[in-house]
């Protein structure tokens, strides 16, 4: 090991010497070794995957090209001990399939999910030890296994790690499981080619081998160097195997070198196997660290009024204070000789403590000195959420700052909504009955056969008005603007007619349709009291779907858990029709191919659990599970696992396991998917509670399909254990 490691400091040497001093190590700026990628996204060398962890919340997207792969991975540090990697590679050499009229000239594409644990963390004497799996839910192309060990030493990170599958190919040592039991000497060459099963049965069997590397960060902060032995000999590699593409490794040893571009990205260079050229680029950012910048207007200053009666208060102009300063909207205010109660819907502040902040500020500012409370029931689609009451005394002290860190939390206290309009007059009512918005919409699908990556931009106009205290009629149409869906060519196999086509249509309904209304019903709310709460909803539901159904959820306040039921009874829309549903499920092929069968009429719903775990390794997380019927009459449960950071955003992964065999689902096996949820305040500068939310899935298929509702009921009653509008740290 030690010429690679003079090779290192004698470029750096000469770099060095031809660069400005400026961006060179001194006493008060010294350099600082960050983790990098490797090729295949997560932390590590070059090919190889170190034992090294990012900082938790970093999230990277990067890209690396060769003649024989173009890779593009998401890299996510969920939490201190767990790195995620999700990847799509196009092999360069092999195409998608045979079949031209299928694929076309798209690119053999892999989809590969990584993760990583750490199992040490680096103390004075120990390496930061992970274990990790590639590729684990793939069609074999990548898969294999490893656990590393990476020490620092000032700025240069030294690792060793041993490697099975993929990562041991080359069998440079003899597999030390091997030795406990046969059956870890041969790994099985069988692979699911429809991908997404998971080969647990392959883990740490067969070939094993050593690999390590050095990674140098030189005196000049934006240049890293590393130098890697790669455990691959790439023998077995997809276009060899199945191409007759010759990958001949003149070399173990891998050569690359970084530059920095900020906290932002990296641009790198490699040199592998002897005789391949790599270029990669990574951009990234952190999701705990990343903070809003608001342009808002400040908080009231505290004047106590001089009213001496309720009567005297311009409770229009609070009422306009409270929307425009303290974010209520549709606000009802009461009142009585010893509280003052408002009714509304916070929809500017995720921090509840500011909002009750800046509306106990204008309270005091005007109402008068003998009222005692200040009660405020926070509401969503007209079901009171929970209720905040507010001693006014106490409140005047935080206002004006008569002790050590005062704060609103001191006079202020969550419970339950008890709260009764009776007795009390209704001094102000800044209710809308109506509400539309406008707003940008994506969809799209990343990997597809037709395709590497489908996509249609619309706009979406909806509308709402309430037509009782409880009842809302709501709307919404969508124009298409552009689309590739005209490519999506898919069929029905001739060995899965029996799966309706709920999801795979989805050409028909967007472009095929580029004016069409998404959804056009009636919802009815209920708030029960005691957490329970209701909807019922009837109508077009969604741009497949229409029907009658009804969720009941219960929620206690200030809880960890929830647990709901939903029902529905459905019918599959026409695609070229407004207001048409299929009267019979099967259906002649035509244009799409050979004869398909649709959900005439059918139910879907699930009995559904949620849980945040207070346990510190899984700590801001929120697990959803829920059993029952999927839109295509299959039966199983959807698994939903996310994680909030310190900003609000949250990312998140699902799954739906059906009792559709891999062969009757299709390439894929079983639906998955992956998402973002970024806050609106976090990317403008004003306070917002939105968020704009980023879906993907690796492939639609029509197994573990479930319906688009307009409300969900754990989003609605978010107020009573904030989730999307927890706090930021």
């Amino acid at each position: 090991m030690m010429a690679p490691t003079f090779s290192l400091s004698l470029i750096a040497g000469v770099i060095a010497s031809s660069l400005p001093y400026s961006v060179f190590a001194n006493e008060f700026e010294p350099v600082t070794l960050s983790t990098s990628q490797t090729d295949f996204g997560g932390v590590g060398l070059i090919q190889m995957p170190s034992g090294r962890m990012a900082p938790e919340g970093e999230f990277n997207i990067g890209a690396t090209l060769n003649n024989e792969y173009h890779h593009y991975n998401v890299s996510l540090q969920v939490m201190p001990w767990l790195e995620t990697t999700i990847r799509y590679t196009l092999v360069q050499d092999l195409l998608y399939s045979g079949d031209e009229s299928f694929s076309g000239s798209t690119k053999y594409t892999d989809k590969g999910i990584d993760f990583k644990i750490r199992l040490l963390e680096e103390s004075q004497w120990l390496p930061e030890t992970s274990i990790g799996v590639r590729d684990f839910g793939g069609t074999g192309l990548f898969d294999g296994e490893f656990v590393a060990a990476t020490k620092r030493f000032g700025n240069l990170d030294v690792t060793v790690g041993m490697g099975w599958g993929y990562l041991g190919q080359s069998g440079n040592i003899t597999n030390p499981f091997c030795k406990a039991s046969d059956k870890f000497c041969s790994r099985s060459t069988e692979t699911k080619d429809s991908g997404g099963s998971v080969s647990f049965e392959r883990w740490f069997k067969g070939p094993a081998a050593i690999y390590g590397g050095l990674e140098y960060q030189t005196p000049y902060q934006p240049l890293r160097l590393k130098v890697e032995y790669d455990s691959n000999d790439y023998s077995q590699d997809f276009p060899v195997t199945r191409g007759n593409i010759d990958m001949t490794q003149h070399t173990p040893w891998n050569f690359g070198v970084l530059y920095g571009l900020g906290d932002w990205g990296d641009i790198k260079v490699s040199y592998e196997r002897g005789d391949t050229l790599t270029l990669g680029v990574n951009l990234s950012t952190n999701f705990n660290s990343m903070k809003a910048i608001w342009r808002d207007e400040p908080i009231e200053s505290y004047s106590e009024s001089t009213h001496d009666s309720i009567d005297e208060v311009d409770w229009k102009r609070v009422n306009q204070q409270l929307n425009g300063n303290a974010g209520y909207k549709e606000s009802k205010i009461y009142a009585n000789d010893d509280s003052v109660t408002i009714i509304a819907e916070q929809n500017k502040y995720r921090d509840s403590d500011e909002a009750h902040n800046r509306a106990s500020r204008i309270l005091a500012n005007n109402v008068p000195a003998t009222i005692s409370t200040y009660r405020i029931v926070e509401t969503n689609q007209s079901m009171p959420v929970s209720e905040t009451l507010i001693d006014a005394k106490q409140y005047k002290k935080v206002a004006n700052n008569e002790y050590f860190d005062a704060d609103i939390a001191d006079a202020s206290q969550t419970d339950e909504v008890t709260y009764s309009p009776v007795d009390n007059e209704l001094k102000s009512n800044n209710l809308e009955r109506w509400d539309y918005s406008i707003s940008p919409t994506l969809s799209q699908s990343i990997g597809s056969a037709e395709n590497f990556y489908l996509y249609a931009i619309g706009i979406n106009t909806a509308g709402s008005v309430w037509l009782t205290d409880k009842v809302q009629a709501s709307g919404s149409v969508y124009f298409n603007l552009v689309d590739n869906y005209d490519k999506f060519n898919y069929i029905t196999p001739p060995d899965g007619t029996s799966v309706p086509r709920v999801r795979t249509m989805f050409r028909a309904y967007v472009h095929e349709n580029p004016v069409r209304m998404n959804s056009l019903q009636l919802t009815w709310f209920e708030e029960y009291g005691s957490g329970f709460y209701s909807q019922v909803y009837a109508g077009y539901l969604e741009s497949m779907f229409g029907g009658i159904g009804s969720e009941v959820m219960y929620r206690p306040l200030n809880s960890n858990w929830a647990f709901g039921v939903d029902a529905t009874y459905i019918k599959q829309r026409t695609p070229g029709d407004w207001f048409g549903f299929y009267e019979q499920d099967q259906q002649d092929g035509g244009e799409y191919g050979r004869d398909y069968t649709v959900v005439s009429s059918g139910m879907t719903g699930f009995a559904t659990a949620y849980y945040a775990p207070q346990w510190t390794f899984l700590k801001n997380t929120l697990l959803k599970v829920g059993v029952g019927q999927f839109l295509a009459g299959d039966k199983g449960t959807r698994v939903d696992f996310s994680k909030q950071f310190d900003s609000g955003v949250i990312a998140g992964a699902y799954a739906s396991f059906t009792d559709l065999s891999a062969e009757e689902f299709g390439e894929g096996s079983y639906t998955k998917g992956f998402y973002i949820s970024i806050p609106f305040d976090i990317m403008t500068v004003k306070p917002s509670k939105n968020r704009a939310n980023f879906n993907w899935q690796p492939l639609t298929r029509d197994g573990g399909q479930m319906l688009n509702k307009e409300h969900e009921l754990y989003d609605l009653t978010d107020e009573r254990s904030p989730w999307f509008t927890r706090k930021g740290l």
